[in-house]
C-alpha cells in the first residue's frame, strides 16, 4: 500500500467525533468499519440514521450507508488505519483522567492489528495517553513492533491527532481546521498526515511528538476556560457592587485590545468542562491559574442556585399566603452552548437538576433542542415558550436563538446570559 492512499479504515467510538470523522472519509470513498460498543448506535448507524443532533450529519450517514462506504459493528476488524475517538472523562475529587475507554479500545483493536498498520489517537487526553495507548496494543501484541522499540522500522505507526472541532459546525470545521499530529515517529507523522489530507483542506501540522499535540489541544481549551472565568468572575463583581455586567463588557470591549468573552451559568461540554484538569494532573503545583479558572467556572452553577433561591424567597415575601410549592419556576435552555441538544458536563442541566431536587413546587423546561427530558427531571415539565410565561421565577441559563427575540416574561427574573437584560 502507498503512503498516500488508503482502502479501509476504521474509527473506534460513534459519538460526536467519530461519526462525523468516519463519514468524512466515507465521502471520499473509503470504506469505512465504524466500532461501538452500543448496539443501539450500530443498529442505528446501519440503518443510515443518527443518534445524535449535528447539522448536515443525517444526510451525509445516509449517503455514506447506502453508497456502501460506512458501516458500523460492535467488533473491531482489520483495516489499514485505525482512529480511536472514545470519551475520556476525569474520576474523583482530584480530578484524575480516566483512560479506562482508550486502554479498552486498544486492547479491542490489537487482536486485528496488521503490520503496517496506523493508529491514531484522536480522543483529548493527558500527556503520556498515547504513549501509553502504544503500550498497551504491544502488551496484547508482543509478535509486532512498535515506535517505542523500534523506531522509524516499528511494525505500528502510532500518531496523536486531536479534534478541534466546534459542536454545531463539526461537518465544515473538520474539513477546515487545521490538524495537529504528533507521530511517535517522523514515519508516524508522515502516514498520518497523509490519513487525513484524504478530507482535511486545512493545513497538517506536524508537532515534535504525541505529548506536544496533546498539550496543545488541552492549552486551547484551557486558555479558553480561563477568559470565561474572567468573565464570570466579573459578572459577580459586579453583582456585588450592583452593576451590570454586560453594559461593562460592552464598555470594556471598545477598547482595541480587549475582547472579554460573555459570562454565564458555568462551562460545559466534553472538552472545556475536562481538558485543563488534564493539564493540572500532569503540573499540579504549576498550573496554578489553570486550577483556579476551572474552581472559579465549577462554582458557577452554586452562584446561580443562590439567585434562584433569592427569586423564590422574594416571591414569598411580596405574597405571604403563598408557600414554595405553590412557585412554578421554569428554566430556560439545558444544553452546554447556545442551539444544540448536547447536554455533556453542561452546568445548565445541574441547575435545573439542583433545583428539582430542592424546590417544592412545579418545575417547568423550555429546550427546544430535545425531545425528552434528561434523567434527574422526570417531575419537570417540557413546555414551550408560551406554556413558560405563566411560571413565577424564570431562569435563563442557555441563550438560544429561540429564545433571543422574546419578550421579557412577567415575574421573578434570573437570566446568567443576557437574553433579558
Amino acid at each position: 500500500m502507498s503512503d498516500h492512499s488508503y482502502k479501509r479504515i476504521s474509527v473506534i467510538g460513534l459519538g460526536y467525533i467519530g461519526l462525523p470523522t468516519a463519514v468524512m472519509f466515507a465521502s471520499r470513498k473509503i470504506e469505512v468499519v465504524g466500532v461501538d460498543v452500543s448496539q443501539n448506535v450500530v443498529d442505528t448507524i446501519n440503518r443510515g440514521a443518527i443518534h445524535i443532533i449535528e447539522p448536515d450529519l443525517d444526510v451525509a450517514v445516509h449517503a455514506a450507508v447506502q453508497e456502501g462506504f460506512l458501516r458500523a459493528t460492535t467488533m473491531p476488524e482489520p483495516a489499514e488505519a485505525f482512529l480511536i475517538a472514545v470519551p475520556t472523562p476525569f474520576q474523583g475529587a482530584d480530578h484524575e483522567p480516566d483512560l479506562s475507554y482508550i486502554e479498552a479500545a486498544s486492547k479491542a483493536i490489537a487482536r486485528v492489528l496488521r503490520p503496517g498498520n496506523l493508529v491514531i489517537l484522536e480522543s483529548t487526553s493527558p500527556v503520556g495517553a498515547t504513549e501509553a495507548m502504544a503500550d498497551w496494543l504491544s502488551e496484547v501484541r508482543p509478535d509486532l513492533t512498535f515506535p517505542r522499540g523500534a523506531g522509524e522500522a516499528s511494525d505500528i505507526r502510532i500518531a496523536h491527532c486531536p479534534e478541534r472541532v466546534l459542536p454545531g459546525k463539526v461537518m465544515q470545521e473538520l474539513i477546515t481546521n487545521d490538524r495537529v499530529i504528533g507521530g511517535m515517529t517522523r514515519a508516524c507523522s508522515a502516514r498520518a498526515v497523509a490519513l487525513y489530507k484524504s478530507f482535511v483542506t486545512g493545513d497538517c501540522v506536524v508537532a515534535s511528538g504525541p505529548r506536544v499535540a496533546e498539550l496543545a489541544k488541552l492549552t486551547e481549551n484551557s486558555f479558553r476556560d480561563v477568559n470565561i472565568a474572567f468573565a464570570n468572575e466579573l459578572s459577580l463583581i459586579c453583582d456585588r457592587l450592583e452593576l451590570d455586567v454586560w453594559e461593562l463588557i460592552r464598555l470594556a470591549n471598545r477598547h482595541p485590545r480587549v475582547n472579554i468573552l460573555q459570562p454565564g451559568p458555568g462551562v460545559g461540554g466534553h472538552c472545556i468542562a475536562v481538558d485543563p484538569w488534564f493539564i493540572v494532573s500532569s503540573a499540579r503545583n504549576e498550573a496554578r491559574l489553570i486550577r483556579t479558572a476551572r474552581e472559579v467556572n465549577d462554582s458557577k452553577p452554586d452562584w446561580v442556585m443562590n439567585k434562584v433561591r433569592a427569586a423564590i424567597g422574594a416571591h414569598l415575601m411580596a405574597n405571604p399566603g403563598k408557600t414554595a410549592a405553590d412557585v412554578t419556576v421554569a428554566v430556560y435552555g439545558l444544553s452546554f452552548k447556545p442551539n444544540i441538544d448536547d447536554l455533556r458536563e453542561s452546568p445548565a442541566l445541574d441547575i435545573a437538576r439542583a433545583i428539582a431536587a430542592e424546590h417544592t413546587g412545579p418545575q417547568l423546561v423550555v429546550e427546544p433542542n430535545i425531545e425528552e427530558l434528561p434523567k434527574g427531571l422526570e417531575a419537570a415539565h417540557l413546555v414551550d415558550l408560551t406554556a413558560a410565561s405563566a411560571a413565577e421565577v424564570h431562569v435563563m441559563l442557555v441563550d438560544h436563538t429561540h429564545f433571543m427575540s422574546s419578550v421579557a416574561p412577567i415575574g421573578r427574573i434570573v437570566d446568567v446570559r443576557g437574553v433579558w437584560g
